[in-house]
């Protein structure tokens, strides 16, 4: 039951990409993100202090706290992750997802003063090299544009930030309480940063693209994965790890289905460097039974 619960919460993450896509056919991206935001967060805030009534307000010391989460996990990270998807493939995304505990682990080395090994260095540059491969054809062949490179780049590595920081403020919170909170917060700044950036180009058609990929990225990742990661963190924090390594997998199978997207030896290559970058640098680990392991020294903190 776990492995099929572990299966869909990585077909559903990976999915992400593919709704953002299809709603990027009727909006721009900010827009995009910030409605999405509002929506999911009061959803979420009706359910945990109107339906359930179960979970606590966040204390005074809290709000500080999860002012920068809401910003870095929500506000950039999916923000700018959204606007980079107008320019980059949703296979590349999701490969560029499996990089974050390398992000984590280097500014863990910078802000938390956590020592960083020989191997953990060799893997970083394996997957660097990786994501050389996977980005060099969009690249040389100007089928994307290098700052859609740049902007998801910066987005990973708010993601990362918004991790550190989370180990590091230790917020004493139910993990449902936060992720409502970082939306709603990371929706309200959203709005001025919204209009700001695209107020001469925006454009919304109210049509199936729209309304389909808002239900998707709402119900099915903001709250039903979330929850669903939720619930594999509290069953084993590791093994719930696991699953994120499967993502450029199911993404670019997803991608080629959905968006018609090229499977080409580059991913396929860049994906092993990645995956062999995370074996070598410790990330993962393989046990004689086959059954393979993630250690995380700073866990991460997801904020889809």
């Amino acid at each position: 039951m776990e492995t099929v619960l572990g299966l869909l919460f990585t077909l559903l993450w990976s999915s992400a990409a593919i709704a953002i896509k299809f709603g990027l056919h009727s909006t721009t991206p900010l827009v995009l993100a910030t409605i999405r935001f509002m929506i999911a967060g009061s959803l979420l805030l009706i359910f945990v202090y109107g339906i359930s009534r179960k979970y606590p307000l966040p204390k005074r010391g809290d709000w500080g706290p999860l002012l920068v989460l809401g910003l870095l996990n929500t506000t950039i990270y999916i923000g700018a992750t959204l606007w980079a998807l107008k320019y980059v493939s949703a296979g590349l995304f999701n490969l560029f997802v499996t990089t974050n505990p390398f992000l984590v682990a280097f500014l863990s080395y910078i802000w938390l003063k956590r020592r960083i090994s020989v191997q953990e260095w060799a893997g970083m540059a394996v997957a660097a090299a990786g994501l050389l491969i996977a980005t060099w054809p969009s690249l040389a062949g100007a089928e994307g544009k290098v700052s859609g490179f740049i902007v998801l780049g910066l987005g990973m590595a708010a993601m990362a930030l918004g991790s550190v920081y989370f180990k590091k403020v230790n917020l004493q919170l139910p993990g449902i309480v936060i992720n409502t909170w970082q939306l709603l917060i990371g929706g309200i700044v959203s709005i001025p940063v919204a209009y700001m950036l695209e107020k001469d180009t925006f454009f919304m058609h109210v049509d199936r693209y729209l309304v389909g990929s808002l239900i998707w990225l709402i119900f099915v990742i903001s709250i039903g994965t979330m929850l669903l990661w939720f619930y594999l963190l509290k069953r084993d924090a590791v093994k719930a790890n696991n699953w994120l390594f499967m993502t450029p997998i199911f993404g670019y199978l997803l991608a080629a289905v959905f968006l018609n997207e090229t499977i080409t030896v580059f991913d396929i290559v860049a994906t092993l460097f990645v995956v062999t970058g995370l074996l070598l640098s410790g990330n993962i680990h393989i046990h004689p039974l086959r059954q393979f392991q993630v250690r995380f020294r700073d866990r991460s903190f997801p904020g889809k």
